[in-house]
């Protein structure tokens, strides 16, 4: 499958398409090119309709992975630059790819959305549905609904909690809570499990997945993931920590 990483010289594309390119077949649209030299690699901006309409020319699928002035692990507080420049990327710019992708016939994507579309300050997280999306990360889950609901497309959210790399997994993973909460770090490869799961699954409309490194689910419920998915974090059953 020929698959368009947005966003892919980030922090998450670093991370996950070394676990990834074996699978598919992955061009990254980016301001920065991807550290892996033997990845396609198209220079462009989201907000720029003729870089995205190049990229997505010939592409299966596609990843959103663009994710401006992210929020910080202990707070989903947003000052007016975030704001600003989180609607260029996050919702304007996500627009222009999902509308250049329905142009070009390509129906199924993943969009790298976040735990911070909700507040938190909870201690457990029943299920996608049932948690309503109170912050303004939101937005982004939205425009994807319109997209699947008014031109049938299949899009899967990926609600991701703390990615972090395997040795960033190593040292996080169990840190006592700080201001009562807690976040429940995700290792690298089990979040490309999660990117790659969702390419392949046969799937129509819109879902919101929780995908976190809480394998025992004393926060959040990931019945969805393993059901819709067929995923679960598994890094702690072959990776010692302590």
């Amino acid at each position: 499958m020929k698959v368009l990483i947005v966003g892919g010289a980030g922090h998450v594309g670093t991370m996950t398409l070394p676990y990834m390119k074996s699978h598919h077949q992955f061009r990254v649209l980016d301001l920065s090119p991807p550290k892996d030299s033997s990845v396609e690699y198209i220079e462009g901006s989201v907000t720029d309709p003729e870089a995205v309409q190049q990229a997505v020319k010939g592409m299966d699928a596609f990843i959103y992975m663009v994710m401006q002035r992210p929020t910080s692990d202990s707070s989903s507080a947003a000052d007016f630059d975030d704001v600003i420049a989180n609607y260029q990327v996050n919702a304007m710019g996500l627009h222009i790819v999902l509308h250049a992708a329905k142009e070009e016939g390509i129906a199924h994507g993943i969009y790298t959305s976040t735990f911070t579309v909700h507040e938190r300050t909870r201690n457990w997280y029943p299920s996608e549905e049932e948690v309503p999306l109170d912050n303004p990360g939101g937005f982004g889950e939205r425009i994807c609904r319109y997209f699947c609901r008014e031109h049938s497309m299949s899009i899967i959210a990926l609600r991701i909690t703390g990615p972090r790399t395997r040795q960033q997994w190593i040292e996080q993973r169990g840190q006592p809570k700080s201001d009562h909460r807690h976040l429940w770090v995700t290792d690298e490869e089990d979040l490309a499990r999660a990117y790659l799961a969702g390419l392949s699954v046969e799937h129509t409309g819109f879902d919101a997945v929780f995908i976190a490194g809480d394998e025992e689910q004393q926060e959040i419920n990931l019945s969805k993931a393993k059901r819709l998915l067929g995923w679960e974090p598994l890094t702690h059953t072959y990776v010692k920590t302590d």
